[in-house]
């Protein structure tokens, strides 16, 4: 059994735990062209390095030692916009006023005992040049996905009602 921890997507009133930055979102749209249904699970490092790993939806077995850290919702953008093209499988939604072609879910994972030394942060999914860990679906895109965190504030712990 997995477990859910606080993610903010309760009416939008808790602070989330995880968030993505407008280029990952930009790539994830990319990736999720080519790969389907994608999902994130932090590494705990060895041989990845401690990144973001992402994988196909189902390709990387979560179980009793891994927790839901929260879901990234992605607005893929339209065609010209760094996004699919109107003919990519991608772009299976009509481009809205705003230029998206859709928008879709990549849930965050961590294992349990990597979740209780992080637990007190926020973490950030970025992209930044570079060879990333090989079982990653972004590494032959010549980009690796990166965390960025920081210090939960007093005020979003309390918001967590975590102890």
């Amino acid at each position: 059994m997995v477990d859910d921890v606080p993610s903010g997507r309760t009416g939008g009133t808790r602070p989330g735990r995880v968030a993505l930055s407008g280029s990952a979102a930009a790539l994830l749209a990319r990736l999720r062209a080519v790969h389907g249904e994608l999902m994130f699970h932090q590494s705990g490092g060895c041989c990845d390095g401690s990144s973001p790993m992402c994988y196909p939806q189902g390709d990387f077995l979560l179980g009793d030692a891994d927790v839901h850290l929260g879901d990234l919702v992605v607005d893929a953008p339209g065609p010209g916009a760094d996004g699919p093209a109107a003919d990519d499988p991608a772009a299976d939604d009509p481009a809205g006023a705003d230029g998206a072609v859709g928008r879709f879910v990549v849930p965050v994972w961590m294992s349990r005992a990597q979740f209780e030394y992080w637990k007190h942060t926020h973490l950030t999914i970025d992209v930044v040049p570079g060879r990333g860990a090989g079982f990653s679906v972004e590494a032959p895109e010549g980009v690796r996905f990166i965390i960025r965190s920081r210090l939960l504030t007093d005020d979003e712990w309390a918001a967590l009602d975590v102890a």
